[in-house]
């Protein structure tokens, strides 16, 4: 059974966007327009050379901050403010979700590149509130990204989890790596599977793979 391979762990690591909802809830299509509209004001650039830059840094440093702050050095405080200041009403809450997370035995924590604060509004909006121990955004991380190794230090040693003894779920195949190598236990989160050595298991259903612990 897929569940004895978990056996061990005792910390359940979730990163949020596109994990903790579905891609199709397309809250990114509102978060990237908010961070073309800023670079263009803040580097005073047009539409077209902002996106190309988004895409870039993100591609580049794992995340548009990381290449704003390290290339421009902005403030990340104002831009991890606006950027996240979106509509979250379409989101709906997942019951099934919600069991599965709330059945899982030991530590359950989120941890995204975005920030706390937005993270607690998606939780919420998602029906999630109150089941997470601990809620890590890219401001615990010392503004490092995932899927810089050095940020997933930073956040498990302010945790206090035991990499070996954990869990986690992530969308972006990239950032997957480095919890692999630190010995935990991978799972993709996504529509299609994308095959590597450091991805343990791929499901396109959260709800329905964490279904699988509490019938265990």
């Amino acid at each position: 059974m897929v569940t004895d391979r978990f056996s061990h762990v005792t910390t359940w690591v979730f990163d949020l966007d596109n994990t903790l909802y579905p891609p199709h809830a397309r809250l990114f299509d509102q978060i990237e327009v908010r961070m073309t509209d800023w670079v263009m004001r803040t580097l005073s650039v047009d539409r077209d050379e902002a996106d190309r830059l988004r895409k870039y840094y993100w591609a580049q440093y794992g995340t548009t901050l990381a290449g704003l702050m390290r290339e421009h050095g902005v403030d990340p405080a104002p831009y991890l403010h606006e950027v996240h200041e979106i509509d979250l009403s379409h989101l709906v809450p997942d019951p099934a979700l919600a069991s599965g997370i709330r059945a899982l035995p030991g530590r359950r924590i989120v941890y995204t590149n975005g920030s706390r604060p937005y993270a607690e509004r998606v939780v919420a909006a998602r029906g999630l509130g109150g089941l997470f121990d601990a809620i890590y955004g890219v401001e615990h991380a010392g503004f490092h990204p995932k899927p810089e190794r050095v940020a997933f230090e930073a956040v498990f040693t302010a945790d206090g989890l035991d990499p070996a003894r954990a869990a986690m779920f992530e969308d972006d195949p990239r950032n997957l790596a480095a919890p692999f190598e630190m010995g935990m236990r991978t799972v993709h989160v996504a529509p299609a599977p994308a095959p590597a050595p450091h991805i343990d298991h791929h499901t396109d259903d959260l709800a329905d793979f964490l279904g699988q612990f509490s019938h265990a």
